[in-house]
C-alpha cells in the first residue's frame, strides 16, 4: 500500500514544487512506483516534467470536481517508475465547486483510494495557501514534509501551518504525521544558514531531515528543461542530494 506524502508550506518559494518533482523523481530513480500529484493551480510540477497543462484531456481538477477515475488521468512521465496526475490554472475553481460537496474536505482522498495499491510513495504538491484543495491533500495524506528555505524569516509561517495540521489530526485525519522538515537553498559558507538548520534541530530534533537541498544552479536550469535534476544533470550537488532525501525517507518508512 502506497504511503502517501504531502509537501506543503503556505510561505511561497520555498523549494515546494521543486522538492516535489525532484524527490518523486529520486524515489523512482531508487526503484519505487511513484505517483507525484500536481494539487497547485499554477501547475509548476506538471510543465516542470516536461508536460504542457493546457495539452492534457483530463487532471487533478477533474478526478476532484467530476469524479474521473484517477487511474484514467495519469501520465507517464520521462523517468521510469513515476506517473503523474497533473494540474492545470483551471484548479482555481474547484475550491469554489468543491464547497457544495458532501465531505468535501475528503475528495482527493476518496479519489486516490483507487489507486493507492499501485504505487509505493504518492507525493502530493500542495499549493502555498492553506485553502480547501490543501486540507483535501492532508487529509489524505499519511505525512506531510515542510520544505524550510535556509534564509532569513525561515521559520515565519511554520506556526501557522502547524496549528493547520493540529486542526487536521483533531478534526479530518487523526494519522497525520510530520514526516519532517526539510532544509532547502542551503549555503554551507553562510553563518545563517547553518544557525537555521541548528534552530530547526533544536525546535524539531529528529524531525528535521539529515539531508539538505543546496542551492544549485543546477535545480534552479532543470524546470525550464522539463525534466528533474536526477535527469538534467545527475552528477551535479542537486541531484546527489535529492536521491539521498529520497534514501532518508525510503529508511524512515522501513523503520
Amino acid at each position: 500500500m502506497g504511503k502517501i506524502i504531502a509537501i506543503a508550506n503556505q510561505k511561497g518559494g520555498v523549494g515546494k514544487t521543486t522538492t516535489a518533482i525532484n524527490l518523486s523523481a529520486a524515489l523512482a530513480a531508487s526503484g519505487q512506483r511513484v505517483l507525484l500529484i500536481d494539487a497547485d493551480p499554477q501547475a509548476n510540477a506538471t510543465s516542470g516534467l516536461g508536460i504542457e497543462p493546457k495539452n492534457m484531456s483530463s487532471t487533478v481538477y477533474e478526478c476532484l470536481v467530476d469524479e474521473y477515475p484517477v487511474r484514467s488521468a495519469t501520465v507517464d512521465t520521462d523517468v521510469e517508475g513515476l506517473k503523474l496526475l497533473g494540474s492545470r490554472i483551471d484548479l482555481v475553481g474547484a475550491e469554489l465547486e468543491l464547497v457544495e460537496k458532501q465531505n468535501r474536505e475528503r475528495v482527493l482522498k476518496k479519489a486516490i483510494s483507487d489507486v493507492k495499491n499501485d504505487y509505493d510513495y504518492i507525493i502530493i504538491d500542495c499549493s502555498p495557501s492553506l485553502g480547501l484543495i490543501t486540507v483535501n491533500a492532508l487529509t489524505a495524506a499519511d505525512s506531510v514534509i515542510i520544505p524550510v528555505q535556509a534564509e532569513y524569516f525561515a521559520l515565519e509561517g511554520i506556526s501557522k501551518l502547524l496549528n493547520t495540521i493540529r486542526i487536521i489530526k483533531g478534526k479530518l485525519n487523526a494519522a497525520l504525521r510530520i514526516e519532517g522538515f526539510l532544509v532547502t537553498m542551503y549555503d554551507a559558507r553562510l553563518r545563517l544558514a547553518n544557525e537555521i538548520f541548528e534552530e530547526l534541530k533544536g525546535h524539531f530534533g529528529d524531525m528535521v531531515f539529515n539531508t539538505v537541498i543546496p542551492r544549485n544552479t543546477r535545480i534552479s536550469e532543470a524546470p525550464s528543461h522539463g525534466m528533474p535534476v536526477i535527469i538534467y544533470d545527475p552528477t551535479c550537488r542537486g541531484a546527489t542530494s535529492h536521491i539521498q532525501l529520497a534514501q532518508e525517507i525510503i529508511a524512515r518508512s522501513k523503520s
